[in-house]
């Protein structure tokens, strides 16, 4: 009892400490861009990749190494497969990312961090739209309290925002990141469970640097990552403590408290990345900001205790 105790508690710890790195992930991009006005997202995100993909490599080579169990052992990747491997890595990592960094460019870390948050809320519309999945009333319900919730944090940003054109400019871009992430997830879960999360999220994330670095050379000079070396401080930040130690953090959460609890605990990233953002970017946080992350973070759990609702596969996040 007391070793399922401690592993319980050690599961808890690492998706805490997973969620506070993943809510770091926006501080990091905003102190890049404001410590380098010149500075976009086709290069930063490049940057971010560039420091990661020793870490992917290394996932890729563990995953390989796993042969899954007697139950479900590992199966080579078919040719359709890896036709799915491209497909996912491109609209789930690369562009979702992508979409993810240039949005930060126009609003602020905390109003970021809460749109991402509705992944859950979109893949049940979608499970909808296209797979005519029911609505419970319940899901319904939660569905009203989380786009309540975003809409009040985002009248508090329209508020106080100087460029109203830059807010909903920004907005618009990361919930399309948010839309690709939950298509990853929709479409993913099979390959997921298949050829084991830590195989499939190193093809992914390998997959998503060859697209990030091929648009890097399509569009910028090499010339570009002639960048002052604070730069670079927060790209190896970008990369070693919100990607590599985090998603190595939850998937051992998720090996000991399973989705359900590990996401649970992933409702205070948004709190977090809110008060990070007041610490660190000195931007403003107010009742009502605090009032509709509340909502979202209440409507968001409602649908990850509904067992009816579409769940994600067990696979770390990486954005």
């Amino acid at each position: 009892m007391s070793s399922i105790k401690t592993a319980v508690s050690a599961g808890a710890l690492f998706a805490a400490a997973a969620q506070f790195g993943f809510a770091a992930k926006a501080i990091f991009i905003k102190l890049a861009y404001a410590a380098h006005p010149g500075l976009d997202a086709v290069t930063l995100l490049a940057i971010r990749m560039l420091f990661s993909l020793p870490f992917f490599l290394f996932m890729a080579w563990l995953g390989n190494r796993d042969n899954g169990n007697a139950n479900m052992p590992r199966q080579p990747l078919s040719r359709g497969d890896w036709g799915f491997v491209v497909l996912l890595g491109f609209i789930g990592y690369y562009l979702s990312s992508f979409l993810d960094f240039w949005g930060l460019q126009f609003i602020s870390a905390g109003l970021e961090r809460l749109i991402l948050f509705t992944n859950p809320t979109i893949v049940v519309v979608l499970s909808a739209l296209f797979l005519r999945k029911h609505i419970t009333g319940r899901v319904a319900l939660a569905l009203l309290v989380s786009y309540a919730g975003l809409a009040l944090a985002y009248w508090h940003d329209l508020v106080i925002t100087s460029d109203t054109r830059a807010l909903v400019t920004g907005t618009v871009l990361v919930f399309l990141s948010a839309l690709c992430y939950a298509i990853y997830m929709m479409v993913g879960t099979g390959l997921t469970r298949r050829i084991g999360s830590t195989r499939f999220t190193a093809y992914m994330m390998l997959v998503a640097t060859g697209f990030v670095m091929a648009q890097f050379f399509i569009m910028r000079p090499l010339s570009a990552l002639d960048l002052p070396p604070t730069i670079y401080l927060y790209g190896v930040g970008l990369a070693i403590f919100s990607t590599a130690a985090p998603v190595w953090m939850m998937a051992e959460a998720l090996k000991r408290i399973g989705a359900s609890d590990a996401s649970m605990i992933g409702t205070v990233g948004p709190v977090i990345t809110i008060f990070l953002g007041v610490i660190f970017l000195g931007e403003q946080v107010s009742l009502l900001q605090l009032i509709g992350a509340g909502l979202v973070l209440a409507g968001v759990a409602m649908i990850s205790l509904n067992k009816t609702a579409p769940k994600p596969p067990d696979t770390p996040p990486t954005r």
